[in-house]
């Protein structure tokens, strides 16, 4: 109802990532029973890496409607102390992107805050209790796997400097896409992973593609866009986002 929203709170429960329909299913279902708590105009849900709908488009929707203010609650467990600084610099990015005003965002502490997470906890141990003994399969699965085909290979820092500079949404952005996009068939092919450092810790976040081995620095979802859009698909690397891998110390320079 335009009259309850206007002027209230929206609330926005943040996991990592999900792909299969059950995880999307208990996330829609927490956030109705948040929907009904005092002054809580709106509860849903989103991803920072792979799933959908993706945080930055929840977000960027709801700053388009009256809310007095929009509440990010991560539901991780234990939260690292780097997760809500990455998540305020990329909020605070998206936010000069979109050049326009809108409601105050909060980004709430995790779990490991409440004061009833021990009782949480202790119920869940009770739980596990009256579940049935877990027993081994007497005939192991023998199915097997499809090795892909793929040309190429994107690598996606996650070495600390990539963490810190908001690489898991990097990450999220290209899953999304090369799953929209049908990306391990279009082209010449192309498997994606996340990795541990890969050098140019200046240059974050860093991705790289293969077999060319292109050095890709600052890339945001507009960079990952134009790397599928020119590199993946059309067979050429971008140059505004490249670095030459010379040996030498480089910079990351500054984009319009």
């Amino acid at each position: 109802m335009p009259g309850i929203e206007a002027g209230g709170i929206a609330v926005v429960l943040v996991a990592r990532s999900a792909i299969a329909a059950a995880p999307r299913a208990e996330m829609e279902r927490l956030a109705g029973q948040v929907s009904g708590l005092h002054e809580i105009a709106l509860a849903t849900y989103a991803f920072t890496e792979q799933g959908q709908p993706a945080l930055r488009e929840v977000v960027a929707n709801l700053r388009r409607r009256p809310f007095r203010e929009i509440r990010l609650v991560p539901l991780l467990f234990p939260m690292e102390a780097s997760f809500r600084a990455w998540i305020g610099r990329t909020l605070a990015r998206w936010q000069l992107e979109w050049d326009t005003e809108g409601p105050a965002i909060r980004i709430g502490p995790g779990p490991n805050a409440s004061e009833r997470l021990t009782d949480l906890v202790s119920d869940l141990v009770e739980t596990a209790g009256r579940e049935k003994p877990f027993m081994p399969a007497e005939h192991p699965a023998t199915t097997g796997s499809v090795v892909a085909a793929a040309h190429r290979r994107v690598l996606v820092c996650q070495g600390g400097p990539c963490n810190e500079a908001g690489a898991a949404a990097i990450w999220g952005h290209l899953r999304n896409e090369q799953e929209g996009q049908s990306l391990r068939t279009a082209g010449s092919g192309m498997m994606s992973a996340t990795t541990s450092c890969l050098g140019p810790c200046s240059l974050a976040p860093v991705v790289q593609v293969w077999p060319e081995g292109t050095v890709y620095g600052g890339v945001n979802e507009a960079g990952i866009d134009a790397i599928i859009r020119e590199h993946l698909l059309g067979d050429r690397p971008v140059e505004s986002l490249a670095y030459p891998a010379n040996g030498r110390k480089q910079a990351l320079r500054l984009r319009e």
